[in-house]
C-alpha cells in the first residue's frame, strides 16, 4: 500500500519524509496538501491506509517502524536522547533562525517577484552563523548527529543545510564547517537524498 506525503515538493520538512520513505523502502507519492488535512495548515502530512498523521517528527518515526531496512533511531538510551535533542532543537529554534529568518528573506523576495531587501538578509544572518556553527559542533565527533550511523536528526538537518545553501551567506557558512560540511557531503551523497533533491540547487 503506498504512502501519500501531502505537502510542497521544495518544503525542508516534506523532504524530510520524503528521505525517510526512500531510505526505508516506502513506496510514496507527493500530493497536493488538502484543505483540513492540518489544524494549523502546515505540511507534510501523511496517509496510508486508514492512518492519517501530522507533524514531521511523527510521521518519520511512524515510517521508520512500518520500513524496512535498518532502523533510523539510535540503538542506545544516550544515542537516542542526543538524537530527540537535535530534533527538538531543530523543530523549535533552528528551522526558525535558519529557514524562516534567514532562507525566507531570499524566497519571500523571489516568490513576490523583487530582490531580497539586504537589511533583512543582514538581520538573520548573527542568527543564522550561530545555529550553523552548533551544528558544526554536533558534528564534531562523529560521522552523524548521533553517532556512526545516520538517525532521523540528520534526515531533518540535510535540506536545511541544502536550502541555507541556494544562497551566498549560508553557502559561506556551511563551507567554513568543516564537521557540518563533511556530514551534509555525506548524506546529499545518498540516495534518497539525490532522488528528493533531483533539479535543486545546493
Amino acid at each position: 500500500m503506498s504512502i501519500a506525503i501531502y505537502g510542497t515538493r521544495n518544503s525542508s520538512y516534506v523532504r524530510t519524509a520524503r528521505i525517510t520513505c526512500i531510505e526505508k523502502g516506502l513506496a510514496h507519492t507527493l500530493e497536493e496538501p488538502q484543505q483540513g488535512q492540518h489544524p494549523w495548515k502546515r505540511v507534510p502530512i501523511l496517509r496510508h491506509g486508514d492512518v492519517s498523521i501530522y507533524e514531521t517528527s511523527a510521521i518519520i518515526r511512524y515510517l521508520d517502524e512500518v520500513g524496512t531496512g535498518a532502523s533510523l533511531v539510535p540503538a542506545t538510551p544516550a544515542a537516542r536522547a542526543v538524537m530527540e535533542q537535535w530534533i527538538s532543537a531543530i523543530n523549535c529554534y533552528m528551522y526558525d533562525t535558519l529557514v524562516r529568518g534567514y532562507a525566507f528573506s531570499y524566497l519571500g523576495a523571489r516568490i513576490a517577484g523583487r530582490d531580497p531587501d539586504p537589511e533583512q538578509v543582514r538581520a538573520s544572518l548573527a542568527a543564522m552563523d550561530r545555529d550553523v556553527g552548533r551544528l558544526d559542533g554536533a558534528y564534531a565527533h562523529h560521522a552523524y548527529i548521533a553517532g556512526d550511523a545516520v538517525s532521523l536528526a540528520d534526515l531533518l538537518v540535510a535540506p536545511i543545510i541544502q536550502t541555507i545553501s541556494m544562497f551566498p551567506e549560508g553557502k559561506r557558512a556551511v563551507a567554513a564547517a568543516g564537521n557540518l560540511s563533511r556530514a551534509y557531503a555525506k548524506l546529499r551523497a545518498r540516495p534518497s537524498f539525490e532522488t528528493v533533491h533531483e533539479g535543486m540547487p545546493g
